[in-house]
């Protein structure tokens, strides 16, 4: 899975580091300093907690989990620990590029910004991009299995098109998803 995520993301245009265990992720981390960290909650020598703490408390560095436990308890502690995300697998690239875009946007985190999958894998993200239009782009990705690229591309080619600015263009589409994704009696009340 790791070598699946960091390939997925390195196409997505972000500059991956990884590690297949928690001793080499938090190596990792002290010497790239990246801006966001993909963890696995079993790793080999520290548990994904045990560097999710360390990364948080030590480094400062937001985290985000993805893991195949999605008991109580267990949601419990991603909370507490503060991940900017939690994603259970199974899990495709498709699914996780957008939520890494989405806690750029939603963390605010600068350019050179960096993800860590299953283990550890860390990436540098293009563009900085507010909230809306990160939202926009990762919903296009996934829906037309297009790069980061593309799809900005195709959002922009949108805006012209249709004479909106990226944000207001972003927030359309991304209230249009939200709306399709209501139950069918909840959307006729929305309406």
């Amino acid at each position: 899975m790791l070598a699946t995520l960091t390939y997925g993301l390195a196409q997505a245009g972000f500059e991956v580091l990884d590690a297949d265990n928690g001793d080499d992720a938090i190596l990792l981390a002290r010497e790239h300093r990246p801006e966001l960290a993909l963890l696995d909650i079993r790793m080999e020598g520290m548990s994904g907690f045990d560097v999710a703490a360390y990364l948080r408390e030590s480094l400062q560095i937001p985290f985000m989990f993805l893991s195949a436990f999605a008991d109580e308890e267990t949601v419990t502690k991603v909370k507490e620990l503060g991940a900017v995300a939690y994603l259970v697998k199974p899990l495709d690239i498709h699914q996780i590029v957008p939520a890494v875009e989405a806690a750029f946007a939603h963390r605010s985190l600068p350019a050179a910004a960096a993800a860590r999958p299953a283990a550890s894998a860390a990436a540098t993200r293009p563009a900085v991009l507010d909230q809306p239009a990160a939202l926009a782009v990762g919903i296009l990705m996934h829906r037309y299995s297009l790069s980061r690229q593309e799809a900005l591309e195709r959002l922009l080619a949108l805006c012209q098109a249709d004479g909106r600015d990226l944000q207001e263009q972003a927030l359309r589409l991304v209230e249009a998803v939200e709306l399709l994704a209501l139950p069918a009696n909840q959307a006729a009340r929305v309406k």
